[in-house]
């Protein structure tokens, strides 16, 4: 999504990821910061769609474990996700609202999020935040009960939409 912002009005216009995510990575590559507002659910329950928006850059050194990556998991099909496993070239990536997992080499690799804008606050959580660091600690230990969890969590959404 484009946003500008004039005297007169806010303007809001959506595009397609395969014609987006590649000006996205140019401009990753020429050096600039992106705000990208996040779209779908794999990144539940903590990133929601529409709502949240992720602040990227080009990765300054080698990805890690539990850094979250912007990456062309096939051709043209992109995907903000969680690293939870390397091994050499190949990243395995996780939606934290996700169980099944992708693989890609690392090449494919756009940019990294280093913090968000979560629920309309003006205040970015830090990848590199005590906060975060936390979160992200626990919700991948918890992947054994994740299931269960996200399904009380869809539960949840619905009875508050139902009101």
């Amino acid at each position: 999504m484009i946003q500008t912002n004039n005297s007169q009005s806010v303007r809001h216009k959506e595009f397609a990821n395969d014609v987006i995510i590649p000006e996205i990575a140019r401009l990753l590559d020429e050096g600039h910061s992106v705000t990208l507002t996040l779209r779908g659910v794999s990144m539940r329950p903590f990133l929601e769609d529409g709502r949240d928006k992720a602040i990227l850059t080009k990765p300054s050194k080698p990805v890690r474990v539990g850094d979250i990556v912007l990456a062309e998991v096939l051709p043209r099909r992109y995907a903000l996700h969680r690293i939870v496993k390397i091994d050499g070239n190949l990243v395995t990536m996780r939606g934290d609202g996700n169980l099944a997992t992708e693989q890609f080499d690392a090449s494919k690799v756009l940019g990294i999020a280093h913090c968000f804008y979560r629920k309309g606050r003006k205040r970015p959580d830090y990848t590199t935040g005590w906060k975060w660091r936390i979160y992200s600690a626990l919700w991948t230990a918890l992947l054994p009960v994740r299931r269960y969890l996200l399904f009380a969590y869809r539960i949840t959404l619905k009875l508050k939409q139902k009101k």
